[in-house]
């Protein structure tokens, strides 16, 4: 299938490692201009060159910056739209708030959790807006979890403040379809990433067991029995927000192997 990507322009939050990375990988093999971004210099230009150099694709770029502090948002935007000459699509991705229970958390551990896993993304969102208000094939995708639907335990920050950004999504795919905009949010459950690989650390002091043990463990919840690969999500992302789904808007589709159970 031509997914129609070709020359269409990108730009990818947190996509100087896992699920960012791949999805920003992926839509470089399919022939689009892409922007990587990460909070360091060095993140954003080694993402950006190692891209390149798997894809054959010169149209892969590095900007840096940290998406959870209030101005950068809009820098990080205006920066890949003057590189690219505007934008198509937007994938809003940023790292994941710290673990730990209700009674661990105080007010700045809320805070910056709120900046990270929800503000991020309607910074990006407004700031992006002119420029897919004037694409013809404009789609934003947030990054979220399954956690939204299915809690996650001792990630009481994930599970709640990633729920705002999926009400978000929803929302801005009724108010903004008739623009042209599609929105869309996947939910990935246990992928093969830094992140899980932290918390599994965690896990594995918290049980007195090995991390093997706890990815074990965890990988068992799946329907499949495993936890996803970073490539997987990104197929998914890159189906999503290409022309090939342009009937498909406000859908919060879970990655995740059949962990969540529920049937809605």
């Amino acid at each position: 299938m031509d997914l129609k990507l070709k020359d269409l322009r990108a730009l990818v939050s947190g996509s100087s490692r896992g699920l960012g990375f791949a999805t920003a990988l992926a839509l470089a093999k399919e022939g689009a201009r892409v922007v990587v971004n990460s909070r360091h210099t060095e993140g954003a230009t080694g993402a950006a060159e190692n891209i390149r150099w798997q894809t054959n694709n010169d149209q892969v770029y590095g900007v840096p910056g940290d998406v959870s502090e209030p101005q950068v948002p809009a820098e990080l935007v205006r920066q890949a739209a003057d590189i690219l000459g505007g934008l198509d699509i937007l994938i809003t991705n940023s790292g994941g708030p710290q673990a730990g229970s209700f009674a661990s958390l105080d007010d700045a551990a809320w805070q910056k959790a709120v900046e990270l896993n929800l503000l991020s993304h309607v910074r990006l969102i407004r700031a992006a807006l002119p420029y897919l208000q004037a694409s013809p094939a404009a789609s934003v995708l947030t990054v979220t979890s399954y956690s939204v639907k299915q809690p996650i335990p001792n990630l009481v920050l994930s599970n709640s403040v990633r729920a705002a950004t999926v009400g978000l999504t929803k929302t801005l795919a009724l108010e903004l379809g008739n623009q042209g905009i599609r929105f869309n949010s996947i939910l990935p459950g246990w992928t093969e990433t830094e992140r899980v690989t932290v918390l599994m650390q965690a896990r594995a002091a918290q049980n007195q067991t090995t991390i093997e043990e706890e990815i074990q463990k965890q990988a068992a919840a799946s329907a499949l029995g495993r936890m996803a690969t970073p490539e997987e999500f990104a197929n998914a992302a890159v189906f999503l927000v290409s022309p090939a789904a342009a009937y498909i808007t406000g859908v919060m589709l879970t990655v995740d192997g059949g962990t969540y159970l529920g049937t809605l």
